[in-house]
């Protein structure tokens, strides 16, 4: 690793390969800790989401605490505006210390939350503003670390060092499964489900207070410091992003060609395919997590190598070539990961003939109060929550709903005797373990977790370059927590509702393949690689 440089106040400042590697090592410890804040709710969701919400509707209580995590991922574009113009008037450093301080403190407070059975509706609304304060901080992190790395590292090497920051969601995720596992096997199913659960949200305040003690330490980013010294900050980074050309132009593009894609990819990769060992293919939660955490393990370094190869051949040629495999192949690497998992399954759906006669059917995306449910809804949720595929008919006359299973006719929505007559048909709802493909699920799922390194690596770099250092950190920002945030956060509710919608468990990944096509036509065409621009102005 060569050393970098750069002037203020007319001094001329060596960055020694010692200090980028600290500038790193502690940009992307805080960020692992952010992460790993973030992914606990998901994950620990089903455990606790009777305790904050009113009880009597199990199944309600469960989508309600899913439509509060989503909330995380609306709020970091915002995150991203509020952090990003305090980012580029105050600075770096000072900013995603105050973002680690938000974090930290919102998911501590989870941890320790009176249930609503103690403070009534008290308990859901502070639930919220919480999960609310995790987005914004997140928005405001993500930026902040991978500006203030690039702006230490030397030209030839910004693609290497900004990567280590890439690998930090991952590892995030990684170790808050970790956490999670442990707690299970150490605890009682009974006393996880009533209080152990608490235990990786009160872990964090650990990490908090050593990720804080090693970025206090840190000084300023060269770049900021020398802006700041010639006056050439921004007052007004805001206006400068989103009303001024080509800054604005540069943002639409970073956003629609390069952000939507990566982020699509990269929560098919590490969440849904997860989502879809579990909640289609019926693998129990252990199982999964080590098999998703195995492809993690060994796919992790490669964040930094294509990190590094991007400095040698290019970034956007990498991402778009990411994209464009990850589109290509994402239907058959679904159908092997059925095949390894539930062979059972598979077999089942070729010799069964299922389908659902009906005419009021809804396309639901995020469920709430406003939602109406019909007949036609429901067994489409039974069937999709089964991992079943299923034809859609027209209505017949005077009916509500008529659901076949080859040749057996339920009429109207009876979840009973839907089950029972799979399960005559010959339907398992467990994936057995014994007839698991373990080679070729791994296989699947690291082939998979690839594709997210080649598209998340060299991100940060190349969002780092394409914009002047003066609105830097809010313009990289909000393109990426767009594109993260909203199109990636929320593919797991798309794809859920395009699956009970279309009647093909496979369906939903229409969702990440469009988009991330789109992405690569749109990044071919209008982006250019800047790899080796001078990013102090």
């Amino acid at each position: 690793m060569s050393s970098s440089a750069a002037a203020v106040d007319g001094v001329h400042i060596q960055i020694t390969p010692a200090q980028e590697r600290r500038v790193i090592f502690a940009s992307s410890l805080g960020t692992v800790f952010e992460w790993y804040d973030f992914y606990i709710y998901a994950t620990l969701a089903p455990f606790f989401a009777t305790l904050f919400f009113p009880p009597g509707n199990d199944t309600a209580a469960l989508l309600s605490a899913f439509a509060t995590y989503a909330a995380g991922f609306l709020v970091r574009p915002f995150g991203a505006i509020v952090f990003g113009r305090i980012g580029d008037m105050v600075g770096r450093k000072y900013t995603f210390l105050v973002t680690i301080l938000v974090m930290g403190f919102a998911t501590f407070a989870t941890g320790l939350l009176p249930t609503y059975s103690s403070i009534g509706w008290l308990a859901p609304i502070i639930l919220v503003l919480l999960r609310l304060l995790q987005g914004l901080a997140l928005g405001g992190e993500y930026g902040g670390a991978a500006t203030y790395v690039a702006e230490h590292a030397p030209a030839n090497g910004r693609g290497y060092s900004t990567a280590w920051i890439q690998t930090t969601a991952t590892v995030g995720l990684f170790m808050s499964l970790i956490v999670i596992l442990l707690c299970r096997y150490l605890l009682a199913p009974a006393d996880f489900a009533l209080w152990g659960w608490r235990i990786p949200f009160a872990v964090s305040i650990l990490l908090l207070g050593w990720s804080l003690y090693i970025r206090l330490k840190l000084n300023e980013s060269p770049v900021f410091q020398r802006m700041k010294i010639e006056g050439r900050s921004s007052t007004q980074p805001l206006t400068d992003t989103f009303l001024r050309s080509p800054n604005n132009v540069y943002v639409f593009f970073a956003l629609f060609g390069a952000c939507m894609g990566q982020g699509v990819v990269w929560y098919t990769g590490q969440f849904y395919a997860r989502f879809f060992m579990t909640t289609t293919l019926h693998l129990d939660y252990v199982r999964a997590y080590l098999l998703l955490g195995a492809a993690l393990l060994l796919g992790t370094p490669l964040f930094v190598v294509f990190g590094w190869l991007s400095d040698r051949i290019g970034r956007l040629k990498i991402i778009m070539v990411g994209c464009v495999i990850a589109a290509a192949s994402y239907f058959l690497l679904f159908g092997l990961l059925a095949q390894a998992i539930n062979p059972d399954l598979v077999a089942f759906q070729k010799k069964t003939t299922i389908s659902v006669a009906a005419a009021d059917c809804n396309f639901h995306v995020l469920v709430g109060p406003w939602s109406t449910f019909t007949g036609c809804d429901r067994v489409k949720g039974l069937l999709s929550a089964q991992g079943l595929s299923f034809k859609s008919l027209p209505a017949e006359a005077g009916k509500d709903v008529v659901t076949m299973v080859n040749q057996t006719r339920v009429e109207g929505f009876d979840a009973a005797k839907i089950n029972a007559v799979l399960t005559a048909a010959g339907y398992k709802n467990t994936a057995d373990p014994a007839k698991i493909d373990w080679v070729t699920a791994f296989i699947v799922l690291f082939v998979m977790v690839v594709y997210v390194t080649m598209v998340y690596g060299p991100i940060a770099a190349f969002l780092v370059e394409m914009f002047p250092a003066k609105i830097r950190y809010t313009s990289m920002s909000f393109p990426y927590h767009i594109g993260n945030g909203w199109f990636g956060g929320m593919l797991p509710l798309m794809a859920t509702a395009m699956v009970a919608w279309s009647g093909d468990i496979y369906y939903g990944l229409y969702y990440p393949v469009i988009l991330a096509l789109i992405t690569a036509v749109l990044g071919t065409l209008f982006l250019h690689d800047r790899r080796n621009i001078n990013i102090n102005d």
